[in-house]
């Protein structure tokens, strides 16, 4: 059996040698300059750009917990004085909490889940902020960051969470809010920090992160990863990529500053698609809200259904030029250029609950298929600064975007029915049907054997759909100082986003196109009252739209571009409007013990009206409703010099309000992925100058897999722990160890079929070297 599929190399020494190499050539090409971020003091009052991540007070502890305003330009004013939630998670809890990914990270902030993919909705990250699926509403720098991708974190600095409808900062999408990767970037002075991570489960990482200062106002950077590991509880995953970050920057410390970085991962995983879901005797139809099923592997945890056929392989390349000019004290203006493309090639196996499987102990094997390129061009112009009308001051931004991205999407043919049988035995699997006679597709629940002889046939599958899409927008930020206890924070942007879309055979052949062309409108509104200068109390207000084709296939779009239809047959994606959303929120936020300590609280009704829904059998209308409503709660910094908090708690009260003539039957129901109550606790405390002790717990409630509510995971707490201790200034060991009790949870609902099991117990140990 022949894979017919791009090959894309995996993790070696010799290909880290070779990237090493790489890097050098690149460093040293003219052509691959890369800005910095600005590194003199004319931010407001003693803030200054460092790297990518702003620090106010040139004696802010770099190890804090705490960080005082986000990386954007379009954020106006410290974290503080933003009238909406958003938590930015530094490098300090990236490297203690021993995160090796987004999904890692984003484990500290409640109110954030994980769903599902399989072959149609793809694999990579797909997070729920607020209930809403935020899978294409990821940014790179404050660009978007378009292709389904599981993302390392090994040259980021930090990660921001924008929480409530954010269309006004980042275009179409966010309905429930956007997550913002900060990269590592070059900067003045010179550091070498290096390491490597052994664990559990064959865990092998390594990482470099070097900076070299080449002149008073240029310097480089290169960051490096190669990771390779399997999965603790869980038999045959695997994951291996590698990864390669190069930096240039020219003009630091100067009027204008030039900089260029290039981004490069290549991933060869083992793809894992979890664990299947009972079904009532009566099959997934027989399904009710009132018993959901669960997930259920037959008595052992670590069973895999797959087989030894199946893969995922990954790259993204991502290429980006800035130039960022000082007009004056008080003025900036920057431009930005990006282009990167992501590919992702699978063949994954999945236990389908559709084929009579679990209540017979059998299991039926059905191959999930994909093979995605996307590709991405951005120009991004920002103009910001402040300036003082008729006495008040406003710290504004503005700008202008033109996109251009493009997306191709086939698969393979999994030729399954290698074995003659009967019709019954095509749709369904049962318990005498398992092994040879079915061709090895049906399996047994409690004992699967990976390495079965499945002796079908695998080829690709040329037909599928091209999907293109251009947005031009233009928007406005400004924070209004009224006096010294009200300010006023305002946003509008205005977008013009076109798509279209064609299917076609193998041949080439065209069987369906469409396009929409979508003008829309975004804002935020927020007053805030400062009662001191180290607090705030604000209320706000914030919109979303969500065109056709928001995410060019590469996502499950709630409001896609083809495939409705009028009541005569015609093709109805043009008529489609925006889905909109709206968030209500007041809140508060504290610095405290001198301005070491950043406590948050806010209550929040998020609701998306304008929703796509069925009307019938051939058409579709923009009238359905949901609403997500609750209370968050946040703590991040030092509550002593030795004693550290990273910290968080949400409630979310979702429904489906009216899901239209035919999903009526859902109304009243809670939203996938949405738990009630969701809470992590990270904290630290230095007890010596040389060892350090940490640890966290993280709890999500009960989460339902669907709009049903017929399919739910149960809720679940994981312990981790950490300690870290400084054999000399240079060289320093820290110990992690993840899911302490060895819970066996599951952090992905898929809305049928299956869910993902959470790794088990996983210790790591990294040595780690600083110059």
């Amino acid at each position: 059996m022949a894979r017919q599929h791009a090959q894309l190399p995996v993790s070696s020494p010799r290909l880290l040698a070779s990237a090493i190499g790489v890097a050098i050539t690149a460093s040293s090409a003219g052509h691959m300059v890369f800005a910095a971020e600005k590194t003199d003091s004319k931010a407001s009052g003693n803030a200054i750009a460092l790297d990518a991540t702003a620090i106010t007070g040139e004696t802010q502890d770099p190890t804090s917990y705490q960080v005082e305003k986000a990386s954007s330009p379009k954020y106006t004013a410290p974290l503080v004085d933003t009238p909406r939630s958003v938590t930015v998670i530094p490098q300090q809890v990236l490297k203690d909490t021993g995160a090796l990914n987004m999904q890692d990270a984003l484990r500290t902030v409640p109110g954030i889940t994980f769903g599902a993919g399989e072959g149609g909705n793809p694999q990579g990250d797909r997070p729920f902020i607020r209930g809403f699926d935020a899978q294409g509403d990821t940014y790179l720098d404050g660009v978007r960051d378009t292709g389904s991708q599981s993302r390392e974190i090994f040259a980021v600095e930090s990660i921001e969470v924008s929480k409530g409808p954010n269309s006004a900062i980042g275009g179409r999408g966010a309905a429930g809010g956007s997550i913002n990767m900060v990269s590592k970037k070059a900067h003045l002075g010179n550091s070498f920090d290096g390491g490597f991570t052994w664990g559990s489960d064959q865990t092998q990482r390594y990482t470099l992160d070097g900076n070299y200062q080449f002149s008073d106002t240029a310097a480089g950077r290169l960051n490096l990863m190669s990771h390779e590991s399997n999965v603790a509880g869980r038999d045959k995953v695997d994951y291996d990529r590698w990864g390669i970050a190069p930096s240039l920057a020219f003009g630091l410390g100067t009027d204008t500053r030039v900089n260029l970085d290039y981004y490069h991962l290549e991933s060869n995983d083992t793809p894992d698609s979890g664990i299947p879901y009972t079904i009532p005797t009566g099959g997934s139809a027989a399904r009710t809200k009132s018993n959901p099923d669960k997930p259920y592997s037959g008595g052992d945890h670590s069973n895999f259904y797959g087989l030894d056929r199946d893969f995922r392989k990954g790259r993204t390349d991502t290429a980006t030029f800035a130039i960022e000019h000082d007009l004056s004290d008080s003025l900036t203006i920057k431009n930005t250029l990006r282009h990167g493309t992501s590919m992702q090639d699978y063949i994954l196996t999945q236990p389908d609950d559709s084929k009579g499987n679990v209540n017979n102990g059998s299991v039926w094997r059905r191959a999930n298929t994909r093979v995605s390129n996307t590709e991405t061009t951005t120009n991004q112009t920002d103009l910001f600064g402040n300036f003082y009308v008729a006495g008040f001051k406003n710290s504004f931004s503005t700008g202008v975007e033109y996109t251009r991205e493009e997306s191709q999407k086939s698969s393979y043919n999994v030729n399954t029915d290698t074995t003659p049988r009967t019709s019954a035995a095509t749709t369904n699997c049962t318990p005498a049907l398992i092994g040879a006679p079915s061709g090895y597709n049906c399996t047994s629940l409690s004992s699967p054997n990976p390495s079965d002889p499945w002796n079908g046939a695998i080829s690709r599958n040329y037909a599928g759909t091209d999907t293109k899409a251009n947005t031009y927008a233009l928007y406005v930020f400004d924070t209004l100082e009224l006096n010294e206890q009200w300010l006023v924070n305002m946003g509008l942007r205005y977008d013009h986003f076109d798509t279209d879309y064609k299917s076609y055979t193998a041949a080439g052949a065209t069987t369906a196109k469409g396009d929409d062309t979508s003008e829309f409108v975004t804002g935020q509104f927020g007053i805030v009252y400062k009662p001191a200068e180290n607090g705030s109390i604000y209320a706000s207000y914030a919109t979303s739209a969500t065109p056709p084709g928001n995410t060019l296939g590469e996502g499950m779009d709630g409001n896609p571009l083809g495939g409705a239809t009028d009541r005569s047959g015609n093709l109805l994606s043009s008529d489609m409007e925006p889905e909109t959303t709206k968030n209500y929120e007041i809140g508060t936020k504290w610095d405290l013990l001198n301005d070491r300590l950043s406590l948050t609280a806010d209550i929040f009704r998020t609701e998306k009206e304008n929703a796509r829904v069925q009307v019938d059998t051939t058409s579709y209308e923009n009238a359905g409703k949901t609403r997500v409503q609750g209370v968050e709660l946040s703590a991040s910094g030092k509550i002593t010099d030795k004693w550290q908090v990273f910290a968080g708690y949400a409630y979310m009260d979702s429904e489906q309000v009216d899901g239209g003539p035919l999903g009526a039957a859902n109304d009243g129901n809670e939203l996938p992925n949405t738990p009630k109550n969701s809470a992590s606790l990270w904290t630290t405390y230095q007890v010596t100058p040389k060892l350090t002790v940490g640890g966290g717990a993280f709890y999500v409630d009960d989460v339902f897999g669907s709009v049903a509510n017929t399919t739910m995971v149960d809720d679940y707490v994981r312990y981790d722990a950490m300690a870290a201790y400084k054999l000399t200034k240079n060289v320093d060991l820290q110990l992690n160890v993840q899911n302490l009790t060895n819970e066996t949870y599951y952090d992905k609902a898929f809305s049928t079929h299956f869910a993902n099991q959470a790794a088990g117990r996983t210790a790591l140990l990294s040595t780690n070297f600083h110059f």
